[in-house]
């Protein structure tokens, strides 16, 4: 059996680069990375038959719809690759990996899909929260046999600290932009608003590292024009990201639904500030007493500013509110480890062959 692993579908950026790496992909590229180093002899799915670093690509062609597992990423696509392997008569094995919560999408069609393709395959959710609207977009947009059928479960997909960096503040502190994307899901414009309100009050500088199809946006040109911005494409390698985090002050969040959260646990574990929205995904990814949760814009900027302000003191408080340390909450909450065997078991009682 090999385990084929497919990402890709819903956007045109490379689904690998010339390293064979997943930097550019955001969660859904580290979670790609994951699938491989729990499966190193696992190939990936592509246009064309290649070695690219150490991953190995195979078309759909040249893998065996009998035998192979596909691990597949892209659900909407789900039933038009179960048709596609099905055309000599054999029953594909395809497994989902549901990264990004149902509500990222909005039409109708897209519900639909989604639900057809949960209903039919067995689905692996990162987060339980997650599951959670997966079970729900089942049982609205499917029929009862279907839905009764529907096998879901869920990990937690825990985080790496391998190559953080020792953090240092910069003389004028930093703001990141918290996400690779500039979808209304992510709600960039309360982030510009609010960034600007606090930099009218003192000097700051904002980063944001984004997606090739995000930086010619009308969005980027907007987040780019104050003179205290700096919109750039994202890092080519990792060691680059994880040297950026070490300097940043503080983020600020203002999405209102994430699947899990990678980003805010990277920059928190590497030292930056998160202020957050009060959102229950938010509540999820810190402790229960975490003193930088915002009810409103105005609560935004005026935590924003008192971290920026003295963001040793802000670190202070939340390592207080974790009971010591922040760092150790988080790799004690999210461990990668632990991540990795549910993941891997989850995918073995549903396809026993794997092992």
């Amino acid at each position: 059996m090999t385990i084929a692993i497919k990402i890709g579908f819903l956007d045109d950026d490379p689904v690998v680069d010339e390293n064979g790496g997943f930097a550019g992909r955001g969660a859904g590229g580290a979670i790609a990375g994951r699938l491989f180093t729990i499966f190193p002899e696992a190939v990936l799915v592509g246009p064309q038959d290649r070695q690219v670093g150490a991953i190995t690509m195979r078309t759909l062609q040249h893998l065996d719809p009998r035998r192979d597992l596909i691990i597949n990423l892209d659900v909407l696509d789900s039933i038009g690759l179960f048709q596609r392997l099905h055309r000599g008569g054999a029953e594909p094995r395809i497994l989902n990996i549901q990264w990004l919560p149902p509500s990222h999408f909005h039409h109708k069609v897209n519900f639909a899909a989604m639900g057809l393709s949960f209903a039919l395959f067995p689905t692996l959710c990162s987060g339980e929260r997650t599951a959670g609207e997966v079970s729900e977009i089942v049982r609205r947009w499917t029929i009862p046999p279907l839905a009764h059928q529907a096998r879901i479960g869920w990990f937690h997909p825990g985080i790496r600290d391998d190559l953080l960096r020792p953090h240092t503040d910069p003389d004028v502190p930093v703001v990141l932009y918290p996400a690779i994307h500039l979808v209304d899901s992510k709600k960039p414009k309360i982030f510009l608003k609010v960034v600007r309100d606090v930099a009218s009050r003192m000097p700051l500088k904002m980063e944001a590292r984004l997606a090739q199809r995000d930086l010619a946006s009308v969005m980027a040109m907007k987040m780019s024009n104050p003179r205290w911005a700096k919109v750039s494409p994202l890092f080519g390698e990792k060691e680059e990201y994880w040297e950026s985090l070490s300097h940043a002050t503080a983020f600020l969040a203002t999405a209102h639904e994430e699947a899990y959260g990678m980003e805010y646990l990277e920059a928190l574990l590497a030292g930056a500030v998160g202020i957050f929205p009060h959102q229950p995904w938010a509540a999820h990814l810190v402790p229960a007493f975490y003193p930088y949760l915002y009810a409103t814009e105005d609560q935004a900027a005026d935590m924003l500013q008192e971290v920026l302000s003295d963001p040793a003191a802000a670190r202070k408080a939340v390592d207080d509110s974790a009971g010591g340390s922040l760092k150790d909450w988080i790799l004690a909450n999210h461990t990668r480890a632990e991540g990795n065997e549910a993941l891997r078991a989850q995918i073995a009682d549903w396809f026993p062959e794997v092992g």
